[in-house]
């Protein structure tokens, strides 16, 4: 017998297959915790937002199947201080090798160096509403949290040692001891551990010259390198969902090794693991290296596109899958691409294929950000095109562009995307757009632009003017152009590239019907002037 549809489709998107992968591996959990992480030892950017979104679209399609979750995201601020990043002073070479939650915020902002990254990150990741439990690392390393968990790996360093020479080319020495530990009188890691009772307790050396014998259950200074750190805290949070990008998904790399260590340490399995792919900038032109130091962040996605675009470009692509998010004239396909999805959602666009439909439904619920609900009705779409005409008509004052509106707007949904629109067409016309895009109407024309209008010019500009009073169709003033044209003997495009100077100064801009239309009063005391 045939499945019905809803069987058929309830896995169509990657988020919902990976979720179902999770309870097929995991039957028994009480709360599914899923978990990515970072260290803020730079600018936090686009490419980390791909790993946090791939987590997130993951915790909501277990919560759709009925599950509890939680998604931890881990600040390794705990890592140490390895290289000084472009745009900081080169002075900063003296804080090498100490945790980054020591080294001071360049920009004295806030505590430490960590904490600057990771406090403009959450503040970024505000609007999306993502319920991360946010985890410091340097706060629970030093708490003594993890000392059982250290200590079980230590004891156990010469079974780890075997599943690590696997993939090394020359093979680690007997008497290998995977810890570091943060001097009491430095806080570098330049140390060099002289003793471990296989229990507790080590004697080490700095290259300060400090000495010193600690109980790291009581002073907990130690951490265990990347490759047994990891697999230490999916076992301790029992994670059970967490992706990872190319330098630890290549063969013999951090994941390959960890999804082992945690059967022999901890007798479970690994989380779920998914892959996710480079993202590159199109149309950046620059900028936004220059604004951010290091790379696109999640505010410079932000000015471009509107939180619920953000989550479409990802939930529309596979995290496998390398994309680039534009900032050239893409933008705008993209908005209608994204606006066709949504009539599709509400069946103002026929999608005859079941299983294409049921993706392109599951993309749409994906892109609507976790503060709000799913809308009831099909919501006002202010075209991204048409906007960008209106907008810079009004000279982006809101309250005209609104009045303008009021016949479509219905709800707040409506007003908010409004307003969001509007600010994004703004950003994009001074960070991004091409000249030729920008615009505004004149109050009076150009003298240059009367000089050079001969008299059989100056009467077509006329007729146009005593016609568009009773011309309120986009399709009938296109008529009297092509009238005139023809019987002033004339090409229509001179006569548009007359009438784009007389409006807004330029030889060519957004379409001239809607323009003219959309601004006839504005256009008719400028074609008085002649």
């Amino acid at each position: 017998m045939k499945k019905n549809n809803k069987e058929n489709y309830n896995n169509v998107h990657w988020a919902d297959h990976s979720a179902q992968q999770v309870i097929d591996k995991f039957p028994n959990e009480k709360i599914y915790s899923v978990a990515s992480g970072v260290t803020p030892s730079g600018i936090v950017h686009v490419g980390h937002f791909r790993e946090i979104i791939t987590t997130e679209f993951v915790r909501k399609a277990l919560e759709k199947k009925g599950k509890k979750t939680k998604f931890i995201y881990s600040w390794d601020s705990y890592d140490a201080f390895r290289k000084v990043p472009k745009n900081i002073p080169e002075e900063f070479s003296k804080y090498l090798r100490l945790p980054n939650s020591k080294v001071p915020d360049p920009n004295k902002k806030y505590e430490s160096f960590a904490e600057f990254f990771m406090s403009e990150a959450e503040k970024s990741l505000k609007v999306f509403n993502f319920p991360i439990e946010f985890q410091r690392q340097h706060l629970l390393q030093t708490s003594g949290i993890y000392a059982e968990g250290i200590r079980k790996h230590l004891r156990l360093r010469n079974e780890i040692r075997m599943v690590l020479d696997k993939y090394r080319e020359k093979p680690l020495e007997n008497s290998w001891l995977p810890l570091s530990v943060f001097c009491e009188k430095c806080n570098k890691d330049t140390t060099k551990i002289l003793d471990y009772d296989e229990e507790y307790s080590i004697s080490y050396e700095c290259k300060c010259g400090f000495k010193n014998k600690i109980n790291f259950k009581e002073t907990p200074i130690v951490k265990l390198p990347w490759r047994l750190d990891w697999p230490m805290r999916w076992a301790q949070y029992k994670i059970t969902f967490e992706p990872g990008g190319k330098d630890h998904s290549t063969p013999g790399g951090s994941f390959d090794t960890a999804k082992e260590i945690i059967k022999i340490v901890s007798k479970r399995e690994a989380p779920v693991y998914t892959f996710y792919n480079f993202i590159s900038m199109k149309g950046q032109g620059g900028k936004i290296s220059s604004s951010s130091g290091n790379g696109a962040t999640i505010d410079d996605i932000l000015k471009i596109y509107t939180p619920e675009l953000v989550l479409y470009l990802f939930a529309s692509t596979r995290p496998n899958a390398e994309f680039s998010i534009s900032f050239d004239l893409d933008v705008m396909k993209i908005y209608e691409d994204f606006d066709k999805l949504e009539r599709t959602y509400f069946g103002l666009e026929e999608e005859k294929n079941p299983k294409k439909k049921a993706t392109l439904n599951r993309i749409y619920e994906l892109s609507i950000i976790n503060s709000q609900k799913i809308p009831t009705k099909m919501p006002f779409q202010p075209k991204f095109r048409y906007l960008l005409s209106i907008a810079q008509s009004h000279n982006f004052e809101y309250e005209k562009i609104e009045e303008f509106f009021k016949k479509e707007i219905k709800t707040d949904f409506d007003k908010n995307r409004l307003k969001e629109r509007i600010n994004i067409i703004k950003n994009w016309l001074e960070l991004y757009a091409p000249e030729d895009m920008k615009f505004h109407i004149l109050e009076k024309i150009n003298k240059s632009t009367l000089s050079n209008l001969n008299e059989i010019e100056k009467e077509i500009l006329i007729e146009i003017r005593e016609k568009l009073n009773k011309i309120n169709e986009s399709k009938e003033l296109i008529n009297i152009f092509k009238e005139i044209s023809q019987k002033k003997d004339i090409e229509t495009k001179i006569i548009f590239q007359h009438l784009y100077k007389i409006i807004i100064g330029k030889e060519k801009g957004p379409r001239l019907s809607n323009l003219i239309l959309e601004n006839k009063e504005k256009v008719l005391n400028l074609l008085n002037q002649i």
